[in-house]
């Protein structure tokens, strides 16, 4: 069989936010595809055979069919390569651990020339996948061979390398779920939820209320104790140690037997529990020097390890430990038996896995060997058990256990110490019990806990822990709506728009709120310009959107911007389209004509929210047409009290709009009527008259987030506009 040219990847744009396409982020990819354009995928000998070998699960892609195996279907009867490619993409990431369900392929006026997009939240991960997808499908197309294990562990190193930890990744989820906002601030785990001065931020499990004193004090584990012994919180008796000899030497003191570990140390290491003997005391010094700046000596307390989560002052969800243990066989070596183990599916070496693999080369678990006689080559005698871990395994959940004599320590300390967000190590014979008479006691107090243990337990129910940090930082009120979010005005077209985001935001700032603008004429915070270059796209709206000063926010947006970034934001409160111009520089997009304006322009509109409102000249019948797509009240503004599209809307009852008739601007609600004043009296400071049009939109604006028609007149008199 003759090989088929590779389809040409001709470019690739990452929007980062809604688009013409959907409102989450997708890649966009125009591909040619050659020859390929004249052989779909029932003309090529063995393709679907190969595709459906290497990819089993794209039966359960529904495609436009609507049901199981309608991709399938669709490669049966024929389908271009774009699609194809598309699909193959989607099937990637789903195998990687990262569902991607959305995808669409249109072919462009160019023949043979196709845009494909898929949804994914990281573009380098996006990349990826789309390099592999590509791969696999011209190996399929071409009947060559194909390493899909190594392409699917690309795409997983592209995730582990870019995506969320599982702590920060399950708060954003319980964010979106109810419709919170976020932005992430770096390359790592710091994340913004929420635009402007209703932001709060996360840094893994730790909040923007998470103490900086408070960290530094449960970093000190000598100090916590002590802090929480003299509060009344049952804590073991221990002491700081300088060498193995003093730890030896406190040891005795304290009495048999005792757990060496660091000062500040996490997740378990460099922790040994339950030594008795001289040898043992200083190897595990030796252990825990290099895990933290000091080293304790302390009482060993009998029981199971336990953590409980404390968020808001309340104990949210807990956990318990167990040993790890291997049994013998009288054939396998203790090495051999462990590597069986370390293939249980819950154990792993990334975040997303609860147990760590165990390592009989090193650290505690080989301390552990050393006192109980035996080696990794040891041949385990059938059986016998073998101790390997003792701590550093809370998987179990146990949070309906939690008696409240127990919650109450915890909450406790955590108040003690300072955190809003803590993870409590205690020791308990059973957490159901009251603590003191079961001799139990806290070990550490947590800054920043891990989430996982409580995500992906063993054994028990997964708790929504995310959700319970999210309603610590925005308590959910009556209404349950708007958390996190300021009122937000997107203004798209071309029209004299950077002054309408201008006025928009100057009656907004009269309005009480201190507001941004992101315009064409630069960045205004509080009506003072703090950039001059163009702000009027993603990067510019994104910066004022993380600026804590901002009550609310009036961005400027152009169609190229939407084509090629997305908005910056998911939702708005008031969308406003002016026009539909500009489609003659749009070409490269494919935009050839004044009706695919729509298209691009409706993104405006269908990311205003329920209880926000949609602003459109009715003086254009394709802007005034979008009032079908609006989700939330439709605002018209017109020249004429006559223009059809504002009789109508009035007529169905309580439609507001504004208009002019003679030299009067009006804001009518259904029939009633409210002259603001005549256009001569509006004028801007220094008799200047602005564009009547723009002037209405920002008007109509205004007055759709409940500015008052008196509060309105007064800021066009006090508008000082110098572009």
């Amino acid at each position: 069989m003759a090989k088929f040219n590779d389809i040409q990847l001709l470019r690739t744009t990452y929007l980062r936010g809604p688009s013409v396409w959907t409102y989450r982020p997708v890649l966009e990819v125009w591909l040619d595809l050659g020859e390929l354009e004249d052989y779909p995928s029932n003309k090529i000998p063995g393709l679907n055979e190969r595709l459906t070998t290497w990819l089993p699960d794209l039966v359960e892609h529904h495609c436009g069919v609507g049901e199981r195996g309608g991709f399938l279907l669709r490669l049966k009867e024929g389908t271009w390569m774009g699609h194809v490619l598309e699909h193959v993409v989607i099937e990637l990431l789903n195998l990687s651990g990262m569902p991607a369900e959305f995808g669409q392929t249109r072919e462009i006026s160019r023949r043979g020339v196709y845009r494909m997009v898929f949804r994914c939240p990281e573009e380098a991960v996006a990349r990826v996948a789309l390099e592999h997808g590509h791969r696999l499908l011209m190996a399929a197309i071409n009947d060559e061979a194909f390493d899909l294990k190594a392409a699917i562990h690309a795409i997983k190193t592209a995730i582990n390398d870019r995506y969320l930890g599982p702590s920060t990744g399950c708060i954003v989820d319980a964010a979106s779920a109810r419709r919170i906002p976020h932005i992430r601030l770096n390359d790592g785990n710091l994340v913004q939820l929420g635009y402007g001065a209703a932001q709060r931020r996360i840094w893994t499990a730790e909040s923007d209320q998470t103490s900086a004193i408070a960290e530094g004090i449960a970093q000190d584990k000598d100090f916590t104790k002590r802090l929480l012994a003299s509060c009344g919180v049952p804590v073991p008796e221990g002491q700081i140690v300088r060498n193995a000899d003093e730890a030896w030497e406190v040891a005795q003191e304290i009495g048999f037997p005792v757990t060496v570990k660091p000062s500040d140390g996490n997740h378990a290491r460099g922790v040994t529990l339950e030594l008795s003997r001289e040898a043992d005391i200083k190897a595990a010094f030796a252990l825990a020097e290099p895990e933290g700046s000091d080293v304790i000596v302390e009482k060993f307390i009998d029981g199971v390890e336990h953590r409980l989560l404390v968020v808001g002052g309340k104990v949210v969800a807990a956990t318990k430990g167990e040993t790890v243990s291997v049994h013998g066989n009288g054939q396998s070596t203790l090495r051999e038996l462990v590597a069986v183990l370390n293939e249980d599916p819950r154990r792993g070496p990334e975040q997303e896995y609860p147990l760590d693999w165990i390592d009989v080369e090193k650290g505690a678990v080989q301390l552990e060997l050393k006192r109980q006689g035996v080696t990794p080559d040891t041949v385990v005698p059938s059986g016998q058990a073998i101790l390997l871990q003792r701590n550093g395994n809370m998987a179990i959940d146990c949070t309906d256990d939690v008696h409240p004599d127990v919650a109450y320590y915890a909450q406790l300390a955590a108040k003690i110490v300072g955190l809003d967000i803590a993870g409590m190590d205690m020791i308990l014979q059973d957490v159901s019990k009251p603590m003191k008479e079961q001799g139990g006691a806290i070990l550490e107090v947590n800054a920043g806990p891990g989430l996982l243990m409580h995500l992906k337990p063993t054994s028990g129910a997964p708790r929504p822990v995310g959700q319970a940090i999210v309603e610590h930082l925005f308590p959910v009120t009556d209404e349950g709506t708007g958390a996190g979010r300021i009122p937000i005005v997107g203004i798209a077209g071309t029209r004299h728009n950077a002054f309408t985001a201008r006025f928009v935001g100057w009656l907004l700032q009269l309005s009480g709120k201190l507001t941004g603008v992101a315009s064409s004429e630069g960045m205004f915070l509080n009506n003072r310009r703090t950039q001059k270059s163009a702000t009027a796209h993603w990067a510019g709206a994104h910066r004022l959107l993380t600026n804590r000063l901002a009550q609310a926010a009036v961005i400027q947006t152009t169609a190229r911007s939407i084509l090629e970034e997305g908005l910056a934001y998911d939702r708005c409160l008031v969308g406003v389209v002016t026009d539909m111009d500009g489609f003659e520089t749009l070409a490269d997009h494919d935009v050839l004509e004044q009706a695919q304006m729509t298209r691009v322009l409706r993104t405006q509109i269908d990311v205003v929210l329920d209880e926000g409102a949609g602003v459109l000249n009715a003086d254009i019948e394709q802007v005034a047409d979008l009032a079908r797509l609006c989700d939330g009240e439709v605002l018209l503004y017109s020249l004429s009290p006559d223009n059809p599209f504002v009789a109508a809307h009035r007529a169905e009852g309580e439609g507001r709009a504004v208009f002019v008739r003679g030299e009067q601007v009006v804001l009518a609600t259904g029939a009633s009527e409210r002259v603001l004043g005549t256009l001569d009296a509006l004028s801007l400071p220094g008799g200047h008259r602005p564009d009547t049009a723009a002037m209405l939109a920002a008007i109509a604006a205004a007055w759709s987030m409940d500015i008052g028609p008196d509060l309105i007149a007064a800021g066009i008199k006090t508008f000082d506009y110098a572009a």
